[in-house]
C-alpha cells in the first residue's frame, strides 16, 4: 500500500513539473515568434539571447554561435580591469600618464584623443568611462595593458566558468585587418550569462564600489541610441554596451552590430538581452533597428505579462 502511494506521489510531481514547464514555454512562445518575425524578412544572421521573469525566462535565437563582438568586449575589460583593483594591484584614483604618441590615430573612434590631441593624466576610473559610456578605443587598449594582454581579460572569464568567449585582440590589433575581428568572440546566451552574473554578484565577483561604478557606467552608455533603446519608453534605464564592425567596402557585408545590456522596467524588474547582427547586407540603420525591434517586442512582453 505504502508503494502505491508512493507512487502516485511520484506520477503528482511529475505532472505538477511536466505542466509547470508546459506553462512556461507556452508563456514565452508568443515573444520567441515574434522575435523569429522580425528577422524573418532581413539578409542577416541575428542571434539574441534573453533572460528575464526574474531567470525563469530564457530564450535564444543561434544562441550557441560564435559572433564577433568588436567593442562589446569593452564590457569585459572593465571588469577584468576592476578585478585587479579589489585585488588592490590598481585603484579607480590611480593616474595613468598618456603621452601623445599613446594616442590612436584618427580612424580610431576616441573622443578621449579628440579632447586631449597631446594627452595627459588620467585615472583609471576615467579611462573605464571613456572605454564604457564612450566606446573610446585608446582607453580600452591602456586598460588592457595595465594588466596584461587581450588573453588576461579572457583567462580572468574562463577562471570565473564563462567558457563560451575569447579576446586575441586590442582594438588596434583588431581593426588592423578585417579577419581579425573574428578572434574576438563570444556567444549570446554566453553574454546574457555574463551580464547575469555580474549583475546578480552572488559570488561577490565585484566589491560593492566597484560593483556600483561598474553598472552606473554602463548605464551612462552614450552609443547605441538607436538599438536597444531605441524605441523604448523615454527615461528608460539600460546598462549596456554596444559594438559595431563598419561595413565591408569590397562585399558589402557588415559583420558587427550589437549591443548587450539590461533593460529596467517600470514595476522595478529588469530583463537581459544580447542582440547580435552579423553577415548582414542590411544598412547600418536596419541593422540598428533590429536590435530595437526585438527589444521593443520584449519590453512589450514584460510589461504587459508583468502587470
Amino acid at each position: 500500500m505504502k508503494k502505491i502511494f508512493n507512487l502516485i506521489i511520484l506520477l503528482i510531481l511529475y505532472l505538477l513539473l511536466s505542466t509547470s514547464c508546459q506553462t512556461l514555454n507556452n508563456r514565452t512562445d508568443s515573444l520567441r515568434k515574434k522575435i523569429e518575425q522580425i528577422v524573418s524578412d532581413k539578409k542577416a544572421i541575428v542571434g539574441v539571447s534573453i533572460i528575464g521573469n526574474k531567470g525563469k525566462d530564457t530564450i535564444s535565437l543561434h544562441g550557441d554561435k560564435r559572433f564577433p563582438m568588436q567593442s562589446v568586449f569593452k564590457f569585459h575589460i572593465a571588469l577584468a580591469v576592476l578585478a585587479e583593483v579589489d585585488k588592490g594591484n590598481l585603484s579607480l584614483d590611480q593616474t595613468i600618464e598618456i603621452s601623445k604618441d599613446d594616442l590612436l590615430p584618427e580612424d580610431f573612434w576616441s573622443p578621449l584623443r579628440d579632447e586631449n590631441p597631446k594627452g595627459g593624466s588620467f585615472t583609471i576610473e576615467r579611462l573605464i568611462q571613456y572605454s564604457v559610456s564612450h566606446s573610446d578605443n585608446t582607453a580600452c587598449d591602456i586598460l588592457i595593458r595595465l594588466i596584461g594582454t587581450p588573453k588576461t581579460v579572457e583567462e580572468y572569464f574562463k577562471k570565473n566558468n564563462i567558457q563560451d568567449i575569447q579576446i586575441t585582440f586590442n582594438e588596434e590589433e583588431m581593426q588592423a585587418k578585417w579577419e581579425n575581428m573574428f578572434e574576438n568572440w563570444t556567444t549570446p546566451k554566453t553574454a546574457s550569462e555574463t551580464l547575469k552574473m555580474f549583475y546578480e554578484n552572488k559570488n561577490n565577483l565585484l566589491s560593492k564600489s566597484s560593483y556600483d561604478f561598474f553598472w552606473k557606467t554602463n548605464k551612462e552608455t552614450t552609443t547605441g541610441k538607436n538599438r536597444i533603446k531605441g524605441q523604448l519608453p523615454e527615461g528608460t534605464i539600460v546598462a549596456h554596451k554596444t559594438g559595431w564592425s563598419g561595413t565591408n567596402k569590397e562585399t558589402g557585408v557588415t559583420a558587427a552590430v550589437n549591443n548587450i545590456g539590461i533593460v529596467f522596467l517600470p514595476n522595478g524588474e529588469y530583463f537581459i538581452i544580447s542582440v547580435f547582427v552579423s553577415e548582414s547586407k542590411e544598412d547600418f540603420d536596419t541593422n540598428e533597428k533590429i536590435i530595437a525591434n526585438i527589444a521593443k517586442a520584449t519590453y512589450d512582453f514584460y510589461t504587459v505579462t508583468t502587470k
